[in-house]
Protein backbone atom coordinates (compact mmCIF):
# COMPACT_ATOMS: atom_id res chain seq x y z
CA UNK A 1 0.00 0.00 0.00
CA UNK A 2 1.37 3.37 -0.96
CA UNK A 3 1.10 6.11 1.64
CA UNK A 4 1.86 9.83 1.64
CA UNK A 5 4.44 10.63 -1.03
CA UNK A 6 4.39 6.96 -2.03
CA UNK A 7 0.71 7.29 -2.90
CA UNK A 8 1.49 10.33 -5.02
CA UNK A 9 4.30 8.43 -6.75
CA UNK A 10 1.94 5.57 -7.58
CA UNK A 11 -0.67 8.04 -8.77
CA UNK A 12 1.74 9.50 -11.29
CA UNK A 13 2.47 6.04 -12.69
CA UNK A 14 -0.95 4.46 -12.21
CA UNK A 15 -1.65 3.85 -15.90
CA UNK A 16 1.75 2.27 -16.42
CA UNK A 17 1.36 0.09 -13.31
CA UNK A 18 -2.09 -1.10 -14.33
CA UNK A 19 -0.91 -1.95 -17.84
CA UNK A 20 2.02 -4.00 -16.55
CA UNK A 21 0.75 -5.52 -13.31
CA UNK A 22 -2.93 -4.73 -12.87
CA UNK A 23 -4.30 -8.05 -14.12
CA UNK A 24 -4.58 -11.31 -12.24
CA UNK A 25 -2.78 -13.07 -15.09
CA UNK A 26 0.33 -11.06 -14.18
CA UNK A 27 0.45 -12.71 -10.74
CA UNK A 28 2.28 -15.91 -9.82
CA UNK A 29 0.21 -19.08 -9.67
CA UNK A 30 1.61 -20.09 -6.22
CA UNK A 31 0.40 -16.74 -4.90
CA UNK A 32 -3.07 -17.31 -6.32
CA UNK A 33 -3.19 -20.74 -4.70
CA UNK A 34 -2.07 -19.38 -1.34
CA UNK A 35 -4.45 -16.42 -1.35
CA UNK A 36 -7.45 -18.42 -2.52
CA UNK A 37 -6.86 -21.14 0.06
CA UNK A 38 -6.39 -18.59 2.81
CA UNK A 39 -9.53 -16.67 1.86
CA UNK A 40 -11.72 -19.76 1.76
CA UNK A 41 -10.44 -20.83 5.19
CA UNK A 42 -11.62 -17.66 6.94
CA UNK A 43 -14.73 -17.44 9.13
CA UNK A 44 -17.96 -16.21 7.63
CA UNK A 45 -17.88 -12.48 7.08
CA UNK A 46 -16.33 -9.79 4.89
CA UNK A 47 -12.71 -9.72 3.81
CA UNK A 48 -10.78 -6.54 3.10
CA UNK A 49 -7.95 -6.17 0.60
CA UNK A 50 -5.87 -3.42 2.22
CA UNK A 51 -3.67 -1.62 -0.26
CA UNK A 52 -5.65 -3.13 -3.12
CA UNK A 53 -4.01 -1.00 -5.80
CA UNK A 54 -5.97 -1.27 -9.05
CA UNK A 55 -8.20 -3.96 -7.53
CA UNK A 56 -7.28 -7.09 -9.49
CA UNK A 57 -6.82 -9.29 -6.41
CA UNK A 58 -10.03 -7.94 -4.85
CA UNK A 59 -12.03 -8.65 -7.99
CA UNK A 60 -10.49 -12.09 -8.36
CA UNK A 61 -11.52 -13.03 -4.82
CA UNK A 62 -14.99 -11.63 -5.51
CA UNK A 63 -15.18 -13.95 -8.51
CA UNK A 64 -14.45 -16.85 -6.15
CA UNK A 65 -17.75 -16.04 -4.45
CA UNK A 66 -16.22 -14.25 -1.46
CA UNK A 67 -17.51 -11.14 0.28
CA UNK A 68 -14.58 -8.78 -0.26
CA UNK A 69 -13.87 -5.09 -0.74
CA UNK A 70 -10.77 -3.04 -1.37
CA UNK A 71 -9.17 0.04 0.17
CA UNK A 72 -6.19 2.01 -1.11
CA UNK A 73 -4.75 5.49 -0.47
CA UNK A 74 -4.04 6.23 -4.16
CA UNK A 75 -7.08 7.94 -5.74
CA UNK A 76 -6.02 6.98 -9.26
CA UNK A 77 -6.01 3.30 -8.32
CA UNK A 78 -9.38 3.51 -6.59
CA UNK A 79 -10.94 5.31 -9.56
CA UNK A 80 -9.54 2.72 -11.97
CA UNK A 81 -10.70 -0.18 -9.80
CA UNK A 82 -14.24 1.20 -9.62
CA UNK A 83 -14.37 1.56 -13.41
CA UNK A 84 -12.83 -1.83 -14.16
CA UNK A 85 -14.71 -3.79 -11.50
CA UNK A 86 -18.01 -1.99 -10.79
CA UNK A 87 -19.42 -5.03 -8.97
CA UNK A 88 -16.89 -4.66 -6.13
CA UNK A 89 -16.74 -1.94 -3.45
CA UNK A 90 -13.56 0.15 -3.42
CA UNK A 91 -12.73 3.20 -1.34
CA UNK A 92 -9.82 5.42 -0.40
CA UNK A 93 -8.17 4.81 2.95
CA UNK A 94 -4.95 3.98 4.76
CA UNK A 95 -3.94 0.91 6.72
CA UNK A 96 -3.47 2.82 9.96
CA UNK A 97 -7.04 4.14 9.93
CA UNK A 98 -9.54 1.86 8.23
CA UNK A 99 -12.65 3.64 9.57
CA UNK A 100 -14.63 0.46 10.20
CA UNK A 101 -16.03 -1.08 13.36
CA UNK A 102 -14.06 -3.23 15.78
CA UNK A 103 -14.02 -6.97 14.97
CA UNK A 104 -16.08 -6.38 11.81
CA UNK A 105 -13.93 -8.36 9.36
CA UNK A 106 -13.32 -12.05 8.83
CA UNK A 107 -9.88 -11.31 7.46
CA UNK A 108 -7.44 -8.87 5.89
CA UNK A 109 -5.28 -9.42 2.84
CA UNK A 110 -2.24 -7.11 2.87
CA UNK A 111 -0.46 -8.33 -0.24
CA UNK A 112 2.71 -6.29 -0.73
CA UNK A 113 0.78 -3.35 0.67
CA UNK A 114 3.11 -2.57 3.58
CA UNK A 115 6.37 -2.58 1.64
CA UNK A 116 6.47 1.22 1.33
CA UNK A 117 5.37 1.91 4.91
CA UNK A 118 8.18 3.20 7.10
CA UNK A 119 9.19 0.42 9.49
CA UNK A 120 8.38 2.55 12.54
CA UNK A 121 4.78 2.87 11.28
CA UNK A 122 4.18 -0.79 10.49
CA UNK A 123 3.18 -1.64 14.10
CA UNK A 124 0.38 0.96 13.91
CA UNK A 125 -0.97 -0.63 10.73
CA UNK A 126 -0.84 -4.10 12.27
CA UNK A 127 -2.58 -2.84 15.41
CA UNK A 128 -5.36 -1.42 13.24
CA UNK A 129 -5.67 -4.77 11.47
CA UNK A 130 -6.01 -6.49 14.85
CA UNK A 131 -8.69 -4.01 15.90
CA UNK A 132 -10.96 -4.66 12.94
CA UNK A 133 -10.46 -8.43 12.51
CA UNK A 134 -12.71 -10.63 14.61
CA UNK A 135 -11.18 -13.24 16.95
CA UNK A 136 -10.29 -16.24 14.83
CA UNK A 137 -10.23 -14.12 11.68
CA UNK A 138 -7.21 -14.11 9.43
CA UNK A 139 -4.38 -11.97 8.17
CA UNK A 140 -2.23 -12.70 5.12
CA UNK A 141 0.76 -10.44 4.50
CA UNK A 142 2.92 -10.58 1.38
CA UNK A 143 6.25 -8.74 1.41
CA UNK A 144 9.78 -8.43 0.06
CA UNK A 145 11.99 -10.75 2.09
CA UNK A 146 15.53 -9.90 3.12
CA UNK A 147 18.15 -10.98 5.65
CA UNK A 148 17.82 -7.65 7.44
CA UNK A 149 15.38 -4.77 7.61
CA UNK A 150 16.60 -2.24 5.09
CA UNK A 151 15.32 0.07 2.36
CA UNK A 152 15.81 -0.57 -1.34
CA UNK A 153 15.21 1.36 -4.54
CA UNK A 154 11.82 0.19 -5.77
CA UNK A 155 10.79 1.22 -9.30
CA UNK A 156 8.16 3.61 -7.90
CA UNK A 157 9.46 4.74 -4.51
CA UNK A 158 11.49 3.52 -1.55
CA UNK A 159 10.45 0.14 -0.18
CA UNK A 160 11.77 -2.16 2.53
CA UNK A 161 13.06 -5.69 2.82
CA UNK A 162 11.84 -7.49 5.95
CA UNK A 163 13.31 -10.58 7.63
CA UNK A 164 10.57 -13.18 8.10
CA UNK A 165 11.21 -13.56 11.82
CA UNK A 166 11.15 -9.83 12.50
CA UNK A 167 7.89 -9.21 10.68
CA UNK A 168 6.35 -12.34 12.25
CA UNK A 169 7.23 -11.00 15.69
CA UNK A 170 5.53 -7.67 14.97
CA UNK A 171 2.41 -9.45 13.72
CA UNK A 172 2.22 -11.52 16.89
CA UNK A 173 2.84 -8.47 19.09
CA UNK A 174 -0.16 -6.83 17.41
CA UNK A 175 -2.46 -9.65 18.54
CA UNK A 176 -2.20 -12.35 15.90
CA UNK A 177 -0.86 -15.89 16.05
CA UNK A 178 1.34 -16.80 13.09
CA UNK A 179 0.38 -20.18 11.65
CA UNK A 180 2.44 -20.38 8.44
CA UNK A 181 5.31 -18.64 6.68
CA UNK A 182 6.05 -19.02 3.01
CA UNK A 183 9.21 -18.03 1.15
CA UNK A 184 10.11 -18.28 -2.50
CA UNK A 185 12.92 -17.15 -4.78
CA UNK A 186 11.78 -16.74 -8.38
CA UNK A 187 14.25 -15.91 -11.16
CA UNK A 188 14.29 -12.22 -11.91
CA UNK A 189 12.20 -11.30 -8.86
CA UNK A 190 12.98 -10.07 -5.37
CA UNK A 191 12.90 -12.70 -2.61
CA UNK A 192 9.27 -13.27 -1.63
CA UNK A 193 7.78 -13.77 1.78
CA UNK A 194 4.25 -14.38 3.05
CA UNK A 195 2.94 -14.76 6.59
CA UNK A 196 -0.41 -16.32 7.53
CA UNK A 197 -1.85 -15.45 10.94
CA UNK A 198 -5.10 -15.45 12.88
CA UNK A 199 -6.48 -12.99 15.41
CA UNK A 200 -6.25 -14.31 18.94
CA UNK A 201 -9.20 -13.95 21.31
Amino acid sequence: MAEGSASEAYGRRAEEYIALLGDIEATASPDRELIAGWARAQPEGPLLDVGCGPGHWTHWLHEQGLDVGGVDPTPEFVDAARKRFPDVAFREGVAEQLDIADSSLAGILAWYSLIHVRPDRVPAALAEFARVVQPGGGLLVGFCRGPQLEPFDHAVTTAYFWPVDQLSDLIEEAGFAVSARDTRDDPGARPHGAIVASRVS
